[in-house]
């Protein structure tokens, strides 16, 4: 899924624009996820300008550092012996007061090229400046991804690498590193020098190897037992997982249940529950087998049932945050978890 910013324009457009030496006068990046706000700022920084022109035209600052009358007093240099220049203010978010880039945005300088990176942090405040943001260059708002996305995050990084990963092991590596997007990126990025080039591949033994995640208690083979109605499966999986605590912990184990029980509730109401592809369109999936889950879930808990599960799972997931919870171990709390779901 491509990520988006507010006017509807993707990532991807806004890259291939940069990579075409189409560069607006304004960047205004915010949002959570810092790993897309990054990709931007990078991209600018190390392309806009020609090296020899970066010394007098490029100019990076953080917002704790600058008013926004000094950005404006930047932004309005003209570039010495280039076409443009690149001023970047990184956590623009500690700007104290934003009137004069308010003021600004209605005749932005043309032959400036200006970065916010706003990262984090409210911005309710700013509506005014981002719809001016708007009509005078990009705005692009970096949503974090959401667990369940991961796996195909994982699998388009890697093919932009020329590298294939199985759908187990992009599970696998996502539920160990979680939806952190540098890191993610900056753990595939070692397990792919450490692929021979004869085979470019991430396998289970792979993440195994080079991760540390076992290729036979992880969460996703805990989410399989799990739908095939597996107890000694589950069971022993847990049991693994409670006695090797940095393997499987409930803030990775209660979400990745909650996203599997959440859609199977959604599938019940699927027009053709018995046929893959209509299922996978239903849930949104990419690809018609992934459904398979759901359908063997389908079979083995009724609808009741999954939404007893769905209260259980919330429940579960307050009191392993320590509410209405005095005593019961984290540990404990995932067994009673698995039980209930399986008897």
């Amino acid at each position: 899924m491509a990520e988006k910013k507010q006017n509807g324009v993707p990532l991807e457009q806004i890259m291939q624009d940069m990579m075409e030496g189409k560069y607006a006068p304004l960047y205004f990046l915010l949002g959570d996820e810092a790993y897309y706000i990054d990709k931007i700022t990078d991209y600018v920084a190390q392309h806009a300008l020609r090296e020899e022109e970066r010394d007098f035209n490029q100019t990076i600052v953080f917002g704790a550092d600058v008013s926004s009358a000094q950005v404006v007093d930047m932004a309005k240099r003209f570039p010495m012996m280039a076409e443009k220049q690149v001023v970047i203010v990184k956590e623009a978010q500690n700007i104290k007061n934003w009137d004069r880039l308010e003021a600004y945005l209605e005749h932005p300088q043309p032959t400036t090229i200006l970065v916010l990176a706003y990262k984090s942090g409210s911005y309710n405040s700013l509506k005014k400046i981002l719809a001016k943001a708007r009509q005078v260059g990009i705005v692009f708002e970096s949503i974090k991804k959401k667990d369940y996305e991961l796996p195909r995050f994982i699998e388009t990084y890697l093919k932009t690498k020329g590298c294939q990963i199985d759908t187990k092991s992009a599970q696998m590596v996502a539920e160990h590193i979680g939806s952190d997007l540098s890191r993610l990126v900056s753990e595939l990025d070692k397990v792919l020098l450490s692929l021979p080039e004869t085979n470019f591949c991430i396998t289970p033994e792979v993440v195994e190897q080079q991760i540390g995640v076992s290729k036979d208690y992880n969460g996703y083979e805990l989410r399989n037992a799990v739908a095939n109605h597996d107890i000694l499966k589950a069971n022993r999986i847990v049991k693994y997982f409670d006695n090797n605590p940095k393997t499987g912990n409930a803030f990775m184990l209660i979400p990745m249940l909650f996203s599997y029980f959440q859609n199977l509730m959604l599938a019940y109401y699927s027009p053709n529950r018995t046929n893959e592809n209509d299922v996978a369109k239903w849930l949104d999936l990419p690809k018609g087998w992934q459904a398979r889950e759901y359908i063997i879930g389908m079979r083995n808990y009724s609808g009741v049932k999954v939404m007893q599960i769905i209260d259980k799972i919330r429940e579960t997931d307050a009191k392993s945050k320590g509410l209405d919870n005095p005593n019961t171990g984290v540990g404990e709390l995932v067994k009673e978890l698995i039980y209930f779901i399986l008897h």
